[in-house]
Parts: C-alpha cells; sequence; structure tokens
C-alpha cells in the first residue's frame, strides 16, 4: 500500500528515474560522468530548461500552451546583440539586457493578446508568433550568428561561483520565487483557479482575461532570461538558437507533474523534469548513443508522462 502511494505521485517517480540513471551511469562510466565538472554541466544544462519551464508551467497551469518560446530567445538575443553591432563603441550592456528583456515581454503580450482578447487557440496563436518570431531573427541576423563581445552579462550564462555555474544559482532563484508567487499570493492563486474551471472563476469575481495576459507575457520575459544565458554562455546570437526549446519545456513541465488539463501542478516539479531531460541527454553523451536518438526518447518520456497524468485524472474521476 506503501509502495503504491509513492508511485501515485509522479514527482516521486521522476527522482527514482534520475536516482536510478544516475547510478547506471556511475558504474558505467566511473571516470566521466561522477565527476564535479561533468554533474554542474547536467545542472547547467537543465537551468536553460527550468527557467523556461516556469513560464510554460503557468501557462499550462491555465490550459494554455506557449509554442513560441524558442523563437522568442532566439529574436530577443538576436534584437540585442544586433543593436550592440551597430552602435559605435557597442551599447551600454544594460541597455542590451532591458533591450532582450523588452523584447521577450512585447512577445508574451503579443501571446496573451491574442489568446484573451482575440480568443485564438492558444496553439494557433503561439505557433503563428513563433514563425513571425523566427523570421525577425533571421531577417536581423542575415542566417548568421551576431558577436557580442565580453561582457558582464557573460557572467549569466558562462561564470562560475566557485564549482557552481551562475546560471544555476540563477535556475533556483527563479523556481523559488515563482513558487512563493503560485502559492503565497493572489496573483498566483488565481491562476490556478483559472485553470481548475475559468467560469467558475469568472463568476468569483477573478479577471480571466488579465490572469491570462499575464502568464504569457511572463512566459515571454522567462524565454527572454534562458536567451540571455545563452548570450552570457557563447557570446553570440542566432537565428537558430532556442530551436526545439518550445518541446523541451512542455517536456520539463509534463515530466515534473504539471498537467496538460490545466489547474494543477507543483513549480518545484519542472526542476524535475528538467533534470531528467538533462540527465537523459548526458546518459546519451556517456554511452555513445547517435544523438537523433534523444528525440525518439524524448517523445516517449512525453507520451509517457501524459499517459500517466490522463489514467491517474481517470481514476480520480471514478
Amino acid at each position: 500500500m506503501k509502495l503504491k502511494k509513492i508511485v501515485s505521485h509522479q514527482e516521486t517517480v521522476v527522482v527514482l528515474v534520475i536516482v536510478a540513471i544516475a547510478i547506471f551511469l556511475a558504474c558505467v562510466r566511473p571516470d566521466s560522468f561522477p565527476t564535479t565538472l561533468n554533474i554542474f554541466n547536467v545542472f547547467r544544462q537543465a537551468s536553460h530548461y527550468a527557467v523556461l519551464a516556469v513560464g510554460m508551467g503557468f501557462v499550462i497551469v491555465t490550459g494554455g500552451v506557449d509554442l513560441s518560446v524558442g523563437a522568442v530567445i532566439a529574436c530577443s538575443i538576436c534584437v540585442g546583440a544586433y543593436a550592440n553591432s551597430v552602435t559605435e563603441g557597442g551599447m551600454n550592456p544594460f541597455l542590451v539586457l532591458l533591450i532582450i528583456l523588452v523584447v521577450g515581454l512585447a512577445f508574451g503580450i503579443l501571446n496573451g493578446v491574442l489568446v484573451a482578447k482575440i480568443g485564438l487557440p492558444p496553439f494557433i496563436a503561439t505557433m503563428g508568433v513563433l514563425k513571425i518570431g523566427n523570421g525577425i531573427a533571421l531577417l536581423i541576423s542575415t542566417g548568421s550568428p551576431i558577436k557580442y563581445g565580453e561582457s558582464w552579462i557573460s557572467f549569466f550564462g558562462g561564470s562560475y561561483l566557485g564549482p557552481v555555474p551562475v546560471s544555476v544559482i540563477f535556475m533556483a532563484v527563479v523556481v523559488i520565487l515563482a513558487w512563493m508567487f503560485g502559492k503565497y499570493t493572489v496573483l498566483g492563486r488565481n491562476i490556478y483557479a483559472v485553470g481548475c474551471n475559468v467560469r467558475a472563476a469568472k463568476l468569483s469575481g477573478i479577471n480571466a482575461e488579465r490572469v491570462t495576459m499575464f502568464v504569457y507575457a511572463l512566459s515571454g520575459v522567462m524565454s527572454a532570461f534562458v536567451g540571455l544565458l545563452m548570450l552570457g554562455q557563447l557570446k553570440q546570437a542566432g537565428p537558430s538558437y532556442g530551436d526545439g526549446y518550445e518541446l523541451d519545456a512542455i517536456a520539463a513541465c509534463v515530466i515534473g507533474g504539471i498537467s496538460m488539463a490545466g489547474g494543477e501542478g507543483n513549480i518545484f516539479g519542472v526542476v524535475l523534469g528538467a533534470t531528467l531531460m538533462s540527465l537523459l541527454k548526458n546518459l546519451f553523451v556517456q554511452v555513445a548513443v547517435p544523438g537523433y536518438w534523444q528525440t525518439v526518447v524524448l517523445g516517449i518520456v512525453i507520451i509517457f508522462s501524459v499517459a500517466i497524468d490522463c489514467f491517474r485524472k481517470k481514476r480520480e474521476a471514478r
């Protein structure tokens, strides 16, 4: 009975899978996997997925989805790097940072308007915005990476505090703040209320349109932050940066226990989902499996996670 209760919590299952994979890799690759450098590399990659999944998670909790996050990553940093490149002597890094965040916020607000005000289905609206973002990034960069020199922006994505990457610390701060926001603020609780039953939320006085606008704007800002981490790490911006990240973010949310039906989910779970995804990719590298299999396994993991959620909901409905 205790085992059944433990397995019924998806976050617990994910933790057990992470531990199992870690033990397997430690046995198979004792010289390369359990090193401090490799472990923190796993967490650094997971930090990108987790930060992105925080914004995506709140969108999914409302019953929506944001497919534009990868394009927003690329477009925001391309605009920032381009503005820096055309400014004589380079632009103040603070202004570059501001441009990146404003672009991300603008795309998020656009998604919110299309979904909340105009009433387009989230899938269609964000898919269209994805194309717009990709197009702008390609126009600005002409298809090639835009160099961005060394500045304090590099601290976010490429620096370490001791052995710990700054991006991992950034992830921890973002996740803790997001958890506190969702649990202890009125707006955070309203997000879950809208996801549970939008009609009931409206009847109780909640402005569902404003809540929807907010979560999409937040997703745009989180995408810009991930772009900032990538720009700091790679010191350049390209139109292909962020490609496929929308699926990675959705996978981190679903694996971490956020229901695609909306209304429930633990923000801390996205860290587990992001860590599992990063660990799986590290597994392929360690055992020299072709990278193409990563996409196959990711698809299987997403289907399996959603299937578990659907099965659990059917059992609760009986």
